[in-house]
């Protein structure tokens, strides 16, 4: 495993710092660690850590918005390719597994946004994740993840993903991710359920 300061940023396109495109890839390699499990005591890589560790990052830009330019929105593409543990029983990707590379992928350009514009970027926690699924993916098949900031606001946070088969030409699914800044829980208060 490389350390932080091993992370190589120059295979990441776009025009995003040098800075943002080593927290991405942190992210992305801390995710792809193995845990142990708190019921165990044993090593566990589980399943973020098996999609995290196929995903490759391959650009992180700002943009400025096509309806209106005087806006920024941030920019991510990650790649991956389709293999046999990503598969249901059908033979075609998971749908749970798409679901789970959306949630990574789309909370990527929320951070370089915040960081590249305020120099305060946020991950968040999600609220709402929507997906429309559009076409099969099968094993070998390459696809590029395109996720776009929608909102970026103090406290709710929103982003577009696309999951494109690039092998197959047509769009496997699409969605929309709310997310959220976690407010800082207050020491008077103990926990409620």
């Amino acid at each position: 495993m490389k350390s932080g300061s091993d992370i190589d940023t120059s295979q990441v396109e776009g025009n995003a710092s040098p800075e943002v495109k080593h927290t991405l890839l942190g992210a992305l390699q801390l995710m792809r660690l193995s845990h142990v499990s708190r019921s165990t005591g044993k090593p566990f890589r589980g399943f973020e850590t098996e999609f995290a560790s196929r995903l490759q990052l391959t650009e992180a830009s700002i943009l400025s918005k096509i309806e209106e330019p005087e806006k920024f929105e941030g920019r991510v593409v990650v790649q991956v390719i389709v293999d046999e543990e990503m598969l249901n029983i059908d033979q075609n990707m998971h749908g749970g597994c798409s679901a789970m590379m959306i949630d990574i992928c789309s909370s990527m350009p929320i951070y370089v946004l915040g960081a590249s514009t305020s120099g305060y970027g946020v991950f968040g926690v999600s609220q709402s994740l929507n997906i429309v699924y559009h076409s099969p993916a099968l094993s070998g098949d390459k696809l590029r993840i395109v996720s776009t900031t929608l909102t970026v606001g103090s406290r709710v946070l929103s982003s577009r993903c696309e999951i494109w088969n690039v092998t197959r030409h047509r769009l496997v699914a699409s969605a929309v991710h709310i997310k959220m800044v976690p407010s800082e829980p207050k020491a008077s208060e103990s926990a409620k359920l």
